[in-house]
Parts: C-alpha cells; sequence; structure tokens
C-alpha cells in the first residue's frame, strides 16, 4: 500500500509540474502572438505611412506639371 501511495504522491507532483510548464509555455506563447500582433500592426502602419508619402510625392509632381502647362497656356495665350 505504501508503494501504491508513493507512487500516486510522485505521479502527482510530476503532474503538478507539467501544469506548470505548460502554463508558462501557454503564456509566453501569447506573448509570441501579442508580439507578432504588434510587429504586423507596426509594418502595416508603416506600409500606410510610404504610401501616403508616395501619393504626396506624385501628387506634388502633378502640381508642378499643372503649374508648367498653365505657365505655357498663359505665355500662348499672351501671344495671341
Amino acid at each position: 500500500m505504501k508503494k501504491v501511495a508513493l507512487t500516486v504522491a510522485v505521479l502527482a507532483l510530476g503532474l503538478a509540474a507539467c501544469e506548470n510548464k505548460t502554463a508558462d509555455a501557454d503564456a509566453n506563447n501569447v506573448a509570441t502572438e501579442n508580439v507578432e500582433t504588434d510587429a504586423n500592426a507596426a509594418m502595416e502602419s508603416a506600409d500606410n505611412a510610404l504610401d501616403a508619402a508616395g501619393n504626396a510625392v506624385e501628387n506634388a509632381g502633378d502640381a508642378v506639371e499643372n503649374a508648367g502647362d498653365a505657365v505655357a497656356n498663359a505665355a500662348g495665350n499672351a501671344t495671341n
């Protein structure tokens, strides 16, 4: 009977140790997922910012081109 009780106690301790490691592993997995989510969000924000900057540069280029066309049109109209 003592051997059975000792075996049950050892098994119970072993299971308890496994549960703690499982809980720690789960916490680590959640932390890793949170970091991955934050990194993905940061990358998406950076991508959006780069797209917006690219659009602003393109719009500025269009504005310069339109201003040049307006000057050319004004010069053409002045000579007519």
